[in-house]
């Protein structure tokens, strides 16, 4: 039986999360270790420089022990790994995220900054995501088959196997497309917006602009497709 660490950055109570742990439970003993809140966009940060909050906390789902932790993605796992748990487990899942973890978005994603510090950690290591229109339908329908194919994948040393569930519904879905490389293009065009308030203070917030244009063969062009994208991610060094 395998053990399974799962973490996420959208927080220990999404849904998400909760999803794939009761998907997982069916291939091993599951344990979790989620950031309190939503810590989406922190990629890879850690704190190296206080102390952090770890407190056990219930989770609906059977898992061995749940834990709710006051740092990143990454902190997650490194606690997880080297104090929470009493053997390293076999493999770490991060997810599922709301939104996409695709194209250059991963550079951003708190998902994968948690798959690569296990693999930093020596530890094999699959980032989830889905949609953010409420695209549930498909990973529910296709977890479960998708998570076990995915836990019999073999992947590099260096690298994460990453899987987005597209936005879709079941009648629009095309399949599963394999060995999809990370596009060079982002799933949106950012701009900002300028706000003055009342009192004069000045604000400046986060315009997003769809983006259709994928290289074929690319993990946003399968997705724009409807298909489930699985690929890799190979770390920087």
């Amino acid at each position: 039986m395998k053990k399974i660490l799962i973490t996420n950055d959208d927080g220990i109570e999404a849904s998400g999360i909760i999803r794939l742990a009761r998907s997982a439970l069916k291939y091993g003993e599951v344990w979790i270790a989620a950031p309190t809140c939503q810590r989406s966009g922190v990629s890879h940060s850690m704190n190296y420089h206080s102390p952090f909050e770890v407190r056990e906390a219930s989770f609906p789902a059977d898992v061995a022990k749940a834990y709710a932790v006051d740092g990143s993605p990454a902190d997650c796992v490194r606690v997880g790994v080297l104090a929470l748990m009493p053997e390293k487990p076999d493999i770490v899942l991060s997810g599922i995220n709301r939104g996409y973890n695709a194209g250059t978005d991963i550079m951003y994603s708190g998902t994968v900054g948690a798959a690569f510090e296990a693999v930093f950690q020596g530890i094999p290591a699959i980032a989830f995501s889905e949609g953010t229109d409420g695209a549930e339908e498909i990973t529910n329908i296709y977890l479960d088959e998708i998570m076990g194919i995915a836990l019999d994948m073999k992947t590099q040393p260096d690298e994460i196997l990453n899987i987005n569930f597209p936005d879709c519904t079941p009648s629009e879905y095309n399949g599963i497309l394999y060995d999809r490389f990370m596009s060079h293009c982002c799933n949106c065009f950012h701009n900002y917006k300028r706000d003055v308030r009342p009192d004069g203070t000045v604000t400046y917030a986060v315009d997003s602009v769809y983006n259709g244009v994928t290289e074929e063969g690319s993990d946003l062009r399968a997705l724009n497709e409807h298909f489930i994208s699985i690929g890799t991610i190979k770390n920087l060094r």
